[in-house]
């Protein structure tokens, strides 16, 4: 299974504004910086709790369907499936019936179950496409405060100590931000 990212989201959990009041900032000068470097943190903080934080489009991309008829997904939380299609030996690729395809609710890990006939793969690799919506909401006011805390910390962190920690912070989050993603982890057996 390979999950493509489709469309990044329309904007980031901090904003600008945000970041520029808690670092008490009142040019412009260094907003492309800063605005980098939000994203960048976002991104770490992702990684961190296992959680896509703004909604974005994104691909999975399977082999086969699987034999138990569930489809365990390895991004989280998925809000809706947009399209799904299957691809032949040869020729365009076949739509799946939306109705094929089930999000199982309130599961975490996300699965979809299959819930209908699904056309067969003709090729051996990258025969199946299933597009999704992922992420806590398309606003910042969606996405829980203490990951959007945990964002600006590490924006800020990052910003006013320019290098000295970024390769530190890449290994491991520092300890009070860590703490502020630890409730959201996506544990993995």
């Amino acid at each position: 299974m390979t999950p493509l990212a489709l469309t990044p989201p329309a904007i980031e959990p901090v904003s600008l504004v945000e970041a520029k009041d808690f670092l008490r900032i009142v040019t412009d000068d260094e907003d492309e910086l800063l605005g980098t470097l939000i994203t960048a943190a976002r991104l770490m903080i992702e990684a961190g709790a296992g959680r896509l934080l703004i909604q974005q489009g994104w691909r999975i991309v399977l082999d086969a369907w699987p034999q138990g008829g569930e489809i365990r997904l390895p991004l989280s939380p998925v809000r809706s499936l947009t399209a799904a299609r299957v691809h032949p030996a040869s020729g365009a690729a076949e739509p799946v019936v939306s109705s094929a395809l089930a999000l199982v609710a309130g599961s975490d890990p996300p699965l979809i179950a299959i819930a209908g006939p699904v056309p067969a793969p003709g090729r051996a690799r990258a025969a199946i496409e299933i597009d999704l919506v992922a992420g806590f909401g398309a606003t910042r006011e969606i996405v829980p405060a203490p990951l959007r805390q945990a964002v600006l910390r590490l924006a800020c962190r990052w910003f006013e100590h320019r290098g000295d920690v970024v390769s530190r912070d890449a290994a491991r989050l520092p300890a009070e931000i860590a703490a502020l993603v630890a409730p959201f982890r996506r544990v993995r057996l």
